[in-house]
């Protein structure tokens, strides 16, 4: 007996081993590795070749500086076309400098291919949901970023020349490479009077001095720049200068109360080209943008005066806080209240224009560097780009000599060494935002027949009471697009032959007896406008007074949701609705 129960234990390993193996895939795409623009539309059109049965590409535009900005559709046309399912959007790298939002974007198709009739739960999602996928919505600034000197923060915005320091020329007084090794740091000069002084404990830093105590002997003057347009100011009018992420629709401000937003709304290319996608997609259901740093799952409002409907919060919430569960150190939060105030933002418009269930993810935090996942000390952060990353995100301080200031030291920290996922601990991220991206898709609304009543009121008269149930978080039409109008209601459509007619329909509480109908005024009472559509992991029951004999078919069509159709028979009957059967896991043997 002790024998048979080591081997039922043996085969459970062996199998929860082999279940957990990594699905081969068409294309060996590596995910400890940054893919510039280039690389990134080649590995593209690689997963496109591969999987021709679920993926298509396409421009949807160019940017600023003529490059695509590439669009990937997956679904499965044999269950149907991508426009007649509910639709999720995802998208990445809005800021030049979030250069990992692309790679988790990237992951997402490729995961989602290679595991297409593999994992069943993948394979349903795929049958039932199409994505679009735009990985690069800035192209331009991604580049800046991987072959420009950059530092973490910069290119944020695009290359459109912008007159940052309004002197009548744009874009003549940026950074300069002072030793030409690719990094823009910091530029450090002896002062008799200057703050800092080298940090005895690690002389590749400086700190400050308290105020009571002596100066120190050295100021910063910046980032690594010369004062190229000789006006008394260094680095004040680099590239770019804007903000494609206040550049949206929805609660745009000019730039005196908005920095970043430019001359209107959809003014830059790669934001408008979207815009009218989204526009032309209106079976989207939910979006996911990645950024890159802070470790937050974000949704508005963006700002205090905007409220949003407490149902749509409600989902909101649910959303977020099992993201909170599925991404360790990552905060669910709302824009306004815990971050700042987003003027013009990208997923304030999806939601608050398009009635899109929309979150931010910020993808690195710097709570993953220790085991503790607390937010590090100055010596924890020393710690791990020493330990863990071998000193490979510093430039050792060194003199250069400077045309204003003479000789001056410069050195610090590269572009790599905050912001951007370490390439050794990118997969896992991809992966996790992934799998929270999907759990998002299947809240989706997803719209089924539930209970069926039909009784004989008279000699060819009819009370046939439908319900329309939607099992998932997200409604098939949003409270907010219901208040505001947007989009196209839901629809529920009687369709009776010639001989037959609806006398009048509306929606009833119960199918208990004598529940009084809640009649809708109209000259048609075989089409039902739905304008609240079906909520949360809710139903409605809708009944229909019909004149006539033989059958009807009803037909329940949302924009957000899909169509679904039956038909009954003009019979006296009750069918209650159908029990989901769930798939039973099994004890664990052992």
């Amino acid at each position: 007996m002790i024998r048979i129960a080591a081997l039922l234990c043996t085969v459970v390993f062996v199998c929860s081993t082999f279940a957990q193996a990594p699905h081969p895939s068409r294309v060996d795409l590596r995910f400890d590795h940054w893919y510039d623009f280039a690389e990134m539309t080649r590995a593209m059109e690689d997963l496109t070749a591969a999987y021709p049965e679920l993926l298509t590409m396409r421009s949807l535009g160019k940017s600023v500086g003529d490059r695509d900005i590439w669009l990937v559709t997956l679904n499965n046309p044999e269950t149907g076309s991508d426009r007649e399912k509910t639709a999720m959007f995802i998208d990445g790298n809005i800021h030049g400098n979030e250069i990992q939002a692309a790679e988790t974007v990237l992951y997402s198709i490729w995961y989602l291919c290679k595991s297409y009739g593999v994992i069943d739960r993948i394979t349903e999602l795929i049958d039932e949901r199409s994505f679009y996928f735009v990985p690069m919505e800035n192209p331009d600034g991604r580049e800046v970023w991987f072959h420009d000197p950059a530092t973490p923060h910069f290119l944020r915005g695009g290359i459109r020349p912008t007159d940052n320091d309004h002197d009548g020329v744009a874009d003549e007084d940026g950074p300069d490479d002072l030793d030409g090794d690719g990094h823009i740091t910091s530029m450090w000069i002896k002062d008799p009077l200057g703050r800092y002084e080298v940090d005895e404990d690690d002389p590749r830093f400086f700190k400050r001095v308290d105020h009571d105590d002596p100066p120190g002997g050295w100021s910063r003057l910046g980032q690594e720049g010369f004062d190229n347009d000789d006006d008394g100011r260094v680095n004040e009018d680099g590239i770019g200068g804007y903000d494609p992420n206040r550049n949206w629709p929805s609660d745009w401000q000019p730039e005196w109360i908005q920095y970043g937003a430019t001359d209107y709304p959809f003014s830059l290319p790669e934001t408008r080209v979207i815009g009218e996608f989204l526009y032309d997609h209106p079976n989207i259901a939910a979006a996911q943008s990645y950024h890159n740093a802070g470790g937050m799952i974000l949704y508005g409002p963006n700002a205090k005066y905007i409220r949003y409907p407490s149902s749509d919060l409600r989902v909101f919430s649910a959303i977020a806080e099992k993201g909170g569960e599925m991404l360790p150190f990552y905060d669910p939060m709302t824009v306004h209240e815990d971050l700042y105030t987003v003027h013009g933002g990208e997923d304030g418009f999806t939601y608050d224009a398009l009635g899109i269930i929309s979150f931010t993810n910020e993808l690195w935090t710097d709570k993953r560097m220790m085991a503790n996942g607390e937010n590090p000390s100055s010596e924890e952060r020393k710690t791990f780009r020493d330990l863990l990353q071998f000193e490979d995100v510093f430039v050792p301080y060194h003199e250069v000599e400077h045309p204003q200031y003479g000789t001056i030291l410069v050195g610090g920290t590269k572009k790599y060494s905050s912001r951007v996922t370490p390439p050794w601990m990118l997969e896992e991220g991809c992966h996790r935002n992934f799998a929270f991206t999907m759990f998002h898709a299947d809240e989706m609304p997803k719209l089924s027949w539930g209970a069926l009543q039909v009784k004989k009121l008279g000699n060819r008269l009819w009370e046939v009471t439908v319900e329309v149930a939607n099992d998932k978080l997200i409604p098939s039409r949003t409270a907010m697009a219901a208040k505001h109008q947007i989009g196209m209601p839901d629809i529920l459509t009687c369709n009776t032959s010639p001989s037959n007619s609806v006398a009048a329909s509306g929606t009833v509480r119960s199918l208990l007896p004598n529940v009084k109908l809640k009649a809708q005024e109209t000259k048609r009472p075989e089409r039902m406008v739905v304008n609240d559509g079906i909520g949360s992991k809710g139903s409605t029951l809708f009944q229909f007074i019909i004149d006539g004999n033989g059958s009807v078919r009803f037909q329940y069509a949302a924009e957000k949701g899909g169509t679904i159709e039956r038909s009954v028979k003009l019979i006296e009957q009750f069918q209650p609705k159908p029990i989901e059967h769930k798939r039973a896991i099994p004890e664990d043997p052992a």
